[in-house]
């Protein structure tokens, strides 16, 4: 596992801390809630788990430093070019993914820009923001439903 790092790292040598904070930011409150079960079942049940602690963190670790490596490398639109269908879907899934990014950001500033004067109402504030993306998933969920039936994705077998 270690020679495995050790050559991601040298392939991203020109990213290497910038892309490892960013590994270790996005890792880390996963992995310290499923490390701090483990330790805690571990001194219940009576063995040592650090061993395991310290394999799986590094596991984690390595495999989401090559996922970021991966799709920082590699055009994932023409990595799935082979197939009509893949690039579809892969296009229709980007698009939302893009839309709710942008819609968080509008939310983001708009909650930002006001903060000082929504103190009293920042529950109220995320509550409906939550709603908000609940209700947008949920349409937009029949929409792309739609779409893909449209295309022929949900094509059912006629039986006789």
């Amino acid at each position: 596992m270690l020679l495995s790092i050790f050559i991601l790292f040298l392939v991203d040598i020109k990213n290497l801390f910038k892309r490892s904070k960013k590994v270790f930011v996005s890792i880390f409150f996963f992995n310290l809630g499923v490390s701090l079960g483990y330790v805690l079942m571990a001194y219940i049940n009576g063995f040592s788990p650090w061993n395991y602690i310290i394999y799986i963190n590094l596991k984690v670790f390595m495999l989401t430093y090559f996922v970021f490596t991966f799709f920082d490398k590699i055009n994932v639109i023409q990595f799935f070019s082979f197939s009509k269908d893949l690039t579809y879907l892969l296009t229709m899934t980007l698009s939302q993914i893009f839309s709710y990014k942008k819609t968080f950001e509008d939310f983001r500033m708009a909650f930002k820009s006001r903060v000082v004067s929504l103190r009293n109402k920042e529950k109220a504030f995320i509550t409906n923001t939550l709603k908000f993306f609940f209700t947008k998933a949920f349409k937009d969920s029949k929409e792309k439903s739609l779409a893909l039936k449209a295309r022929g994705f949900f094509s059912e077998k006629v039986k006789k």
